[in-house]
Order: C-alpha cells, then sequence, then structure tokens
C-alpha cells in the first residue's frame, strides 16, 4: 500500500507555545496534543511521538502502551513534569494490509471516502461521554463550559485502555488526523468542504489549520493528512466479488410461487349487519377528578423541587479549560440541572499535587461555598509547599529530536 501525506501546526491564536506533536513517516501518522502547563505538555506529546516511532514494529497498539509507559517513566524522573499527559491518534498499515486507527484522548481520524467525511474515533472527554448517553446535543457539547476535562489520555494510568478501529482502507480514500484546536473551532462541515475542494495535501492541510485560525484559534492546532495512492488491488478485487455475486444471483432459476390463497366469498346482502356507532357523551367534570388532578401536580411539584434542591444546593471543586475551578452543582449534573460555574480560582490542574489531582479531575464535593473554598486553599498551600521542596531538586532534561512538520512527503512501496 502506498501512501502520500502532509502535516501543518500552529500555536494557534492565544496560546503563546504548540504543546502539539505530530509524525509522518511511511505507514505510521500521529497526532499527539500534550497538557500540564510550565511546558509539560509539550514533552509529554514529544516523548510520545518518539516512543512510538521507536516501536512501531511491535504492533501500534503495544506502540501506544509502550507509549503511555514512556510518558508516565518521564514524569517520575523529573518533579517539574509530574501530572503531564498526551493525546494520541494514530493510523498504522496492520500486518493483514487493514488501516489500524487508535486513540486515546480526544484528537481525531476522520476518513473522507466519496465525498461524505466520517469520524471514525470516539472522543475520551466528559462533554463526548453526555453527548453519546443523550443528555446534551452536538450543539450544546461544543460550548460546554466542561469540554476540556479528558477522561483518559497517556501518562495517568499504566493500564491505559486504547481504542483500535481497523479500516479496509481503498485507492482514493483520504484520511485526517487532527488535535481538538480543528475540530473545536470549525464544523465537520467545513472540514469536510476543504478536504473537497483542495486537492493538493499541503494546500488541504494550510487551509484547514487557515480556518481554524479564522474562527478564534483559541488551541493548538495541528493536522495530518493522508492520501491512499495504492491498495494493492483491493478495490479490483471487491469489485469482482460483487459482480461474481451478482452473476450468481442472476443465473438463479425462478421457482413458481405457490397457489394464492382463495379469495373470500363476498357476504350476502342479508349477511351484513350495521352497527350505530352510539352518540357522544360529554365528559363530566367530578370532584374526584378534581383531587387526584391536585394531587398529581402536588406530587410533580414535590419531585421537580428535590431535584432542583439536590441537584442546586451543593457545590464540587473541578476542572475547567486546565483550571481549578468552584462549580455549583453536582459533577455531571442531575437530570436538567447541569452544573454552573461559581467561581474560578486561577490555580493550575497542572499544580495540584498527585494526591489530589484525581479527586478533582472527577469532581470533589463540598456542602458549601466556604467549604469549596478552603479545600481549594488547601490545595493551593499543599502546591507551593511542593513548588518550594522542588526547588532543592536537581533536574534533568534529555534533547529529543521532534519529528519535522509542515512538510509533504510521498514514499513508493516495493
Amino acid at each position: 500500500m502506498r501512501f502520500d501525506w502532509a502535516t501543518a501546526s500552529d500555536a494557534g491564536q492565544v496560546r503563546a507555545g504548540n504543546e502539539d506533536s505530530a509524525l509522518a513517516v511511511d505507514g505510521l501518522f500521529v497526532v499527539a496534543d500534550g497538557m500540564g502547563g510550565h511546558a509539560a505538555g509539550e514533552v509529554a506529546s514529544r516523548v510520545a511521538v518518539e516512543a512510538l516511532q521507536a516501536s512501531a514494529g511491535t504492533g501500534i497498539v503495544d506502540a501506544v502502551r509502550l507509549a503511555n509507559q514512556a510518558v508516565i517513566d518521564r514524569a517520575d524522573a523529573d518533579p517539574s513534569l509530574r501530572g503531564m499527559g498526551t493525546t494520541v491518534c494514530a493510523i498504522a498499515l496492520g500486518a493483514d494490509g487493514q488501516v489500524e486507527v487508535v486513540n486515546v484522548g480526544d484528537s481525531r481520524a476522520y476518513l473522507f471516502r466519496d465525498g461524505e467525511l466520517v469520524q471514525i474515533t470516539e472522543d475520551h472527554n466528559y462533554v463526548a461521554q453526555l453527548e453519546r448517553e443523550g443528555r446534551i446535543t452536538a450543539e450544546e457539547a461544543r460550548v460546554h463550559p466542561q469540554r476540556n476535562i479528558i477522561t483518559r489520555v497517556l501518562g495517568n494510568d499504566p493500564d491505559v485502555q486504547v481504542d483500535v478501529f481497523p479500516v479496509d482502507a481503498f485507492r482514493g480514500d483520504r484520511f485526517l488526523l487532527s488535535s481538538d484546536g480543528l475540530f473545536n473551532e470549525i464544523t465537520d462541515d467545513a472540514i469536510a468542504d476543504v478536504l473537497r475542494n483542495h486537492r493538493g495535501l499541503q494546500e488541504v492541510a494550510d487551509e484547514l489549520v487557515r480556518r481554524a485560525n479564522a474562527s478564534g484559534g483559541r488551541d493548538n492546532i495541528t493536522v495530518v493528512v493522508v492520501d491512499i495512492l495504492d491498495d494493492d488491488d483491493k478495490a479490483r478485487s471487491a469489485s469482482a466479488a460483487l459482480a461474481g455475486a451478482a452473476a450468481t444471483t442472476a443465473t438463479e432459476p425462478i421457482r413458481d410461487a405457490p397457489p394464492a390463497d382463495p379469495a373470500p366469498r363476498p357476504s350476502r346482502p342479508d349477511d351484513t349487519i350495521t352497527i350505530e356507532p352510539p352518540p357522544p357523551r360529554g365528559r363530566r367534570l367530578t370532584w374526584r377528578s378534581v383531587l387526584f388532578t391536585i394531587v398529581l401536580l402536588a406530587i410533580i411539584a414535590a419531585v421537580a423541587g428535590s431535584v432542583w434542591w439536590f441537584g442546586r444546593n451543593t457545590f464540587y471543586v473541578g476542572v475547567d479549560d486546565e483550571r481549578v475551578t468552584i462549580f455549583r452543582g453536582r459533577p455531571g449534573g442531575v437530570l436538567w440541572l447541569d452544573p454552573t460555574v461559581e467561581q474560578r480560582t486561577g490555580l493550575d490542574i497542572a499544580d495540584v499535587p498527585d494526591a489530589r489531582r484525581r479527586d478533582v479531575v472527577k469532581g470533589k464535593d463540598a456542602d458549601s461555598l466556604a467549604d469549596a473554598k478552603r479545600y481549594v486553599a488547601n490545595l493551593r498551600s499543599q502546591a507551593e509547599e511542593e513548588r518550594a521542596a522542588s526547588t532543592t531538586t536537581t533536574t534533568s532534561t534529555s534533547t529529543t529530536t521532534t519529528v519535522p512538520l509542515g512538510a509533504t512527503t510521498t514514499t513508493v512501496a516495493p
């Protein structure tokens, strides 16, 4: 199978640095979106991409698990990098000739075939889960205040779960990998429009980044576009199989249909009996029906009031856009009552001590706003203590090589 590809990446209009990394080599294409603050996200994505490239021969799923361990090991070796993580979305050529798509996190893989764009991967974040459960719509998900809470990343769990999607790829297919800085800014229809109306791969990649920046560019934007140039005659084989099946069907003998049941004997005029419907009667309003209605309304009001009290008369400490935030409500919401932001603390989730970070990401309940503020003050105090302790620790960094982005390469397999 032969590929052609192009990459493009940009820091966007808001972020000072670019924490995305990408890899594009023959048979392996990767996008990773790092997180963690203080440049740790850039390190996490780069470590993951380099580990994937080094271990790709083991199979793409195993390679992702090795990359996950590499990110964990790097954070353990350097206290300033603790809490870092990265998404990963990759395309690899499988041993059986299929294309294998894998992802952890909310970077995406799309397939553009016959003019139609299909999202292959599923986002691993809190808002996507709400959308899959039918609790919010796609339009609500795009603007949800907790859309940046990611539920699965590399660097957090040694036993990370990797989603894999085998795809039968054919000549003319176009794959797109992207970080969320693309699809959080422009719609899938706009992405499909670029893939449909721009032929050159580098032109496609650059135009996608340009449109995301024009729509706000609030995050780093990275894309890898991959075309299937040769599918080893898979498309021809599939067409031949379909033609053979059609020929077999056409030559099958058409057997005589069984005789139909005889038509029922029509009734004679004197067999017909006409039943006139009774005249409609008006409904009478009785005291029982009035009492039933009052009781029912009272029960509905009591239930609604209880749900409102349960869903709004509490607080929790969670995460919004990688910042520790106090919310009114309950994590995940209760029925129609979604949590709302009560106070932004200015504390980065990356600065929260490791022992507390998981509780904050899940949502730490508090009985009152005062309790929530005390909990945040405690987090801030512990973070300052760890930061003060870390200044006495000698840390080391290693020089790594990042695969350059933005170049178009064509590789022809023998």
